[in-house]
């Protein structure tokens, strides 16, 4: 049997959803797919890894900007009791509520934070241990809807807002290095690590040097896509 263990790191595998598919977008491009497959099929091959938690984003609902409550319940019956942790048009902290209450073990949260100031503490109070606020970087700034707009916000001044809010633990992409293979922004790691906040890193990840290099800096664990196959002997197709 598979298995997706790692020393210390935890390693979480990534199942993109668009429509009723489990695609791969590069660098978060809708109109660039590099990969497709029905979701009960890529489930399942997942699932077949025994991860000790499975990260679903819906790029329709993060798009659009609605929780798709159904494609969450959807993906817990494919999940074989595997926890998952869900994004993607979850604006509100009822709709965070909902997909908690669909099967979804903790959420993650980006766009509905960084809206106004006061939002994020509100997220915050209301979820807990069960948020991971959505902190994605594009040139040195946070993006949001999808990767589709950016907040105007640098690192430092989001990590700032973090810290004063009581976020624990942040889930960190670095916009041009996912679904690329090129590696993760170690220097982004290091930084946001730096704030004391726990850390998923997410973007670029492909091997076993890539997490090593991410446990130096401080991470957490590590969010992995075209990289897991690879790295659990599976192709794309098969």
């Amino acid at each position: 049997m598979l298995t997706c263990y790692y020393a210390a790191m935890q390693i979480i595998p990534a199942i993109d959803l668009l429509g009723d598919y489990a695609v791969r977008l590069e660098q978060g491009d809708y109109d660039r797919v590099i990969f497709h497959q029905p979701i009960e099929e890529f489930m399942g091959r997942i699932v077949a890894t025994w991860p000790e938690l499975i990260h679903i984003v819906d790029l329709e609902g993060a798009r659009d900007g609605a929780l798709r409550s159904d494609v969450v319940r959807r993906c817990v019956n494919l999940s074989r009791s595997i926890p998952l942790q869900v994004s993607g048009g979850i604006r509100t902290i009822e709709a965070a509520e909902q997909a908690l209450s669909a099967g979804a073990s903790r959420v993650i949260v980006g766009t509905a934070v960084w809206d106004e100031p006061s939002a994020l503490k509100a997220f915050v109070d209301a979820l807990g241990q069960k948020l991971l606020v959505a902190f994605d970087v594009r040139g040195g700034q946070l993006e949001v809807r999808g990767w589709l707009a950016s907040t105007g916000l640098s690192v430092d001044q989001a990590l700032e807002r973090c810290i004063e809010a009581g976020v624990t633990r942040l889930h960190v992409t670095a916009i041009e290095r996912d679904g690329t293979m090129r590696g993760p922004d170690l220097a982004l790691y290091r930084k946001v690590c730096s704030s004391g906040l726990r850390i998923v890193a997410a973007g670029g990840v492909r091997d076993d040097e890539d997490i090593d290099a991410l446990e130096q800096v401080g991470c957490e664990a590590a969010v992995m896509g075209l990289g897991y196959l690879t790295r659990m002997g599976l192709s794309l197709d098969s």
